[in-house]
């Protein structure tokens, strides 16, 4: 395989008061490096330590990464995936022990850091069956109950909650209102929510969040409505933007509010960064409807095959509303085949979305499901997809796709509440993004995805690591 020589990856900062102090604490000093190179099958692996050493200028034809912590962005809320009914109901039927290992895998000390949950309401593609939490045209919601959830979901959540501790951000989406409540009165195929029932719906989430309030699962925030603009083979419902301001303005936002649920982030749109721009600007160019949303929450699967995602559109949307948080809300590896569940392009796919998302402005990042079994399911429609860990629940054997590694490479060394700093990359070869922890500490991510293996330098002010950044593999540089 042809080598390639670069010469450096460049961390530059600003020659003020500030960097010269940092580097005053930290020349010599050296950094923590951990890879997973996909050709040596080495996973989240301990390097060692590189020493920063004199560098001077690089030259034009070096390929450089440009770090500068003197111009700082977006905090981070918060990574993590999705607790759904599928997730859940693969996880209980492993035995305790394999149980126990996953918890600790995503949620434990040693694990990831995932500190995000978010689950459906009602049932979505990857539940058993369809569901709603109440009878049919039970208009006063007399009969609203979660005795579904408490079987599989609940406890789950309940189990993550505990590992997770203090961070624990909890957010919640609905895919349909029941039947009786939409247009084609079904749950499935798109459909839209019938005027008469927009209270009725609104009333539907207080009453879930309270239920599961009672229970002890505190609700950060929330999503107006999965995929507002698919209508798909299983739970959908369809809103333009102007009808999903209306809604948000007239019945949800007022409705929480009144309700003492003023502090829950509400999201909005929740689907593709195709038509973020659009759906954004639309929604909330009313004030009355703007002030009810806190986020805008979208997904990837416009174009998730594709390197040349739309992540412009983010930064556009941002632009537009700085007082507003981006977030990831879901993406997952569509058609399921368990033959190819060690694929490194898995893990690609999401260092990608993950790199560009978060240097497009991205504050929130949450994964589908978390676990899902032998089939990528279960899917009562037959969408199988990938997931991070996939388990075999006929002989209990677990499996970690590289998707579980390349997401680990962020999520496990960028906490909650780290700022992203300023970075530009001169090289397609290298993708890269760098946080601040609040303890000071710089967390930066390089993902090599071509097929050649990248000699380079590290370096800051005149400093400089040297690094190997070996073809198709990821690394966490911290110091």
């Amino acid at each position: 395989m042809k080598k390639l020589v670069v010469s450096c990856l460049v961390m530059g900062m600003a020659f003020n008061a500030h960097a010269q102090n940092y580097w005053k604490k930290n020349a010599g000093k050296t950094a923590k490096v951990f890879l997973t190179n996909s050709k040596t099958n080495e996973k989240m692996m301990d390097k060692g330590s590189v020493k920063f050493e004199k560098f001077g200028q690089p030259k034009e034809t070096d390929a450089c990464i440009f770090v500068d912590p003197d111009f700082k962005y977006q905090k981070l809320i918060g990574i993590g995936g999705a607790i759904t009914d599928a997730a859940a109901e693969t996880f209980y039927k492993l035995p305790k022990n394999k149980q126990q290992e996953i918890l600790e895998a995503y949620y434990g000390k040693n694990g990831l850091g995932y500190t995000v949950v978010r689950t459906n309401m009602n049932s979505c593609d990857f539940s058993s069956d369809s569901y709603t939490y109440v009878q049919e045209n039970d208009n006063a919601l007399k009969s609203f109950n979660v005795a579904h959830d408490e079987k599989y979901k609940i406890p789950m959540i309940k189990a993550a909650q505990k590992a997770i501790g203090k961070e624990f951000t909890f957010y919640f989406s609905p895919w349909s209102p029941p039947a009786w409540m939409k247009s084609n009165k079904s749950m499935l195929k798109g459909g839209r929510l019938e005027n008469a029932f927009y209270q009725t719906w609104a009333d539907y989430y207080v009453k879930f969040i309270r239920e599961y309030e009672k229970r002890g699962i505190n609700i950060w925030g929330l999503t107006v409505q999965n995929e507002p603009m698919a209508t798909q083979t299983w739970e959908s419902c369809i809103y333009t933007a102007e009808e999903e301001g209306e809604f948000l303005k007239n019945n949800l936002g007022p409705t929480l509010w009144k309700n003492g649920f003023k502090d829950k982030k509400v999201m909005i749109w929740d689907h593709n960064r195709d038509l973020i721009y659009q759906r954004a600007t639309t929604t909330l160019s009313d004030p009355e409807t703007s002030k009810y949303a806190s986020g805008i929450g979208y997904h990837w699967y416009e174009t998730w095959n594709n390197k040349t995602q739309l992540f412009d559109n983010l930064i556009e949307t941002q632009r537009a509303f700085p007082d507003k948080f981006l977030a990831f809300t879901e993406g997952c590896k569509e058609q399921f085949d368990m033959s190819k569940i060690y694929d490194v392009s898995l893990g690609e796919l999401y260092g990608r979305n993950m790199i560009n998302d978060f240097n497009k402005g991205t504050a929130l990042w949450t994964d589908w499901n978390v676990l899902l079994d032998e089939t990528g399911g279960p899917n009562h429609v037959g969408n199988f997809c990938f997931a991070p860990i996939i388990a075999d629940t006929k002989t209990g054997e677990v499996y970690y796709t590289y998707e579980y590694y390349y997401v680990g490479h962020v999520s496990k060394f960028i906490k909650p509440n780290a700022q992203r700093i300023g970075s530009s990359s001169n090289r397609a070869a290298l993708t890269s993004t760098t946080f601040m922890n609040e303890n000071g500490q710089l967390v930066t991510v390089i993902m090599n995805d071509t097929e050649n293996d990248i000699e380079t330098n590290l370096w800051i002010e005149g400093m400089s690591a040297k690094l190997s950044t070996p073809a198709h593999s990821i690394q966490t540089v911290i110091l």
